[in-house]
């Protein structure tokens, strides 16, 4: 009898706070590319899976503001997906597992799910497959398999797994202090939770059925009426947003007897903060990780991360220093995890930094507001070859387009014409318009606004190839 077929599951909405300024909600750092890789965690993660006979496509499970982002890092990197399940409303693990499991109940019924985080980094991909593949053995009965992690470290930002006779688990052990990780250290019955699971989907809906059935229920009506919009699969609204937040472990592994675990031997972290990220980063001669534009002098065991501008130090050691276009972390290397206070200050200050960068990903391409005053506001463009801006109208607000870089199609009420370098046009208030890239290249434009609000919220759509829903113009702005 040949063997199931393994249905990798991706946890990509996390929100990655952790890892801020780089990592914020509306770009969180499993998007990323980190320690120097060409790849984003999550496309490291797709890649991580092999495409033989006995893995399906993965499928993916991400807020619904991501789902652009995750469609294009899968179209970077040449990968397709089982499907794309889009969370109205971040639940946490087990609503996310559940619609996973209900859509793979209905299509791949005979699967092994294997859900992974987006965002962990693994080293050894073939001996992680293989710890995969032998799982499977056990999968195959009605049990739910976790994979814990060989400490390596007395680890506090971790939890941990007490392993008993035959794979059980004896219990799931919360975020320890440093001697209590002390002596989970020196004993092999324990390991690092690693987040990471396998089971048929049966098995886990029973098991949700017995200790959550009201997130089961939700959860099964919620993918039963969902829709479905090219790779797209959209849950219904109104019971998952009653669906209740918790975690898998709560929810489940904490309360069944049908717990086991599996050891991975590799090299793993889940780059939680950016003292994880620097002790996975290559390093200089003086224990530097250093990316961008960096100059340092009699500087040692830093973390320095330059995006946009020249960053020099001079006699400073186990700092980490991250640089965007709109903020500058300096903090103390050993002490990165209060990072947190800073992200809870600057929600409090409603500080747009708080969770947006300065360039905003769109599914046509990207946005970066370079200059703002009162009554205007300047953007630099880019629209990548083929793609189209939405068909729309503004009512506070008038446009000036420069193209700097390639060819644009525009739509000026009832003209279409043709801009290339060095050529301009002006969007009135009011007049129905759209920008489109006519060329083989990415289109780059300089956008001049101007108005009494200049809010994103300032938009009706007449018409989207992305499918995104015609959003109604701002009335008491």
């Amino acid at each position: 009898m040949d063997s199931p077929m393994i249905l990798p599951v991706i946890l990509a909405g996390g929100s990655g706070e952790r890892l801020w300024p780089l990592s914020r909600t509306a770009y969180p750092k499993q998007f990323l590319t980190l320690l120097g890789a060409d790849n984003s965690l999550f496309q490291t993660t797709i890649q991580r899976l092999p495409t033989d006979s006995k893995f399906l496509a993965p499928l993916i499970v991400c807020h619904e503001e991501y789902r652009f982002i995750v469609a294009e890092q899968l179209r970077q990197v040449n990968r397709s997906s089982s499907g794309i399940i889009l969370e109205p409303h971040a639940k946490n693990t087990a609503p996310a597992i559940a619609l996973a499991a209900q859509w793979a109940q209905t299509h791949h019924p005979d699967s092994i799910l294997l859900v992974l985080p987006a965002d962990h980094l693994i080293e050894d991909t073939a001996l992680f497959i293989s710890t995969v593949q032998q799982a499977t053995a056990v999968v195959s009965q009605p049990d739910l398999v976790t994979f814990g992690i060989k400490i390596t470290k007395p680890e506090t930002g971790y939890g941990y797994i007490e392993v008993g006779e035959d794979h059980k688990v004896v219990r799931f052990i919360e975020k320890p202090n440093l001697a209590i990780a002390q002596t989970f250290m020196n004993n092999s019955a324990y390991l690092w939770n690693s987040g990471m699971f396998m089971f048929t989907p049966k098995a886990f809906l029973d098991e949700l059925l017995q200790y959550q059935p009201d997130i089961m229920a939700d959860c099964e009506y919620a993918v039963a009426e969902c829709k479905q919009d090219l790779d797209f699969i959209r849950p219904t609204l109104p019971k998952y947003k009653q669906c209740r937040s918790l975690s898998i472990d709560y929810a489940v592994m904490e309360h069944t007897q049908k717990a086991k675990v599996f050891t991975l031997e590799n090299p793993w972290s889940d780059i939680g903060n950016w003292q994880a990220v620097w002790e996975q980063a290559a390093k200089d001669n003086m224990g530097n990780c250093i990316s961008g534009d960096v100059v340092t002098y009699n500087s040692s065991n830093c973390l320095i991360d330059s995006r946009e501008r020249l960053v020099t130090t001079i006699n400073v050691h186990d700092l980490v220093i991250i640089e965007t276009s709109d903020a500058i972390l300096i903090a103390n290397k050993n002490q990165s995890q209060d990072l947190k206070f800073i992200v809870t200050e600057l929600k409090s200050r409603n500080h747009l930094a708080a969770t947006e960068h300065r360039r905003v990903m769109r599914p046509w391409g990207w946005y970066d507001s370079v200059s703002k005053g009162p009554g205007f506001q300047v953007k630099l463009i880019s629209v990548q070859p083929g793609k189209s801006l939405s068909l729309q109208t503004h009512q506070y607000r008038s446009e000036h387009w420069v193209v700097v870089k390639g060819t644009a199609k525009i739509v000026r009420d009832t003209e279409v014409f043709i801009l290339r370098e060095n050529e301009s046009t002006f969007i009135p208030v009011g007049v129905k318009h759209q920008l489109s890239n006519f060329g083989t290249e990415d289109l780059g434009i300089i956008e001049v606004q101007s108005g009494s609000y200049l809010g994103e919220d300032d938009i009706v759509r007449y018409a989207d190839e992305h499918g995104r829903a015609t959003v109604s113009t701002v009335e008491n702005a």
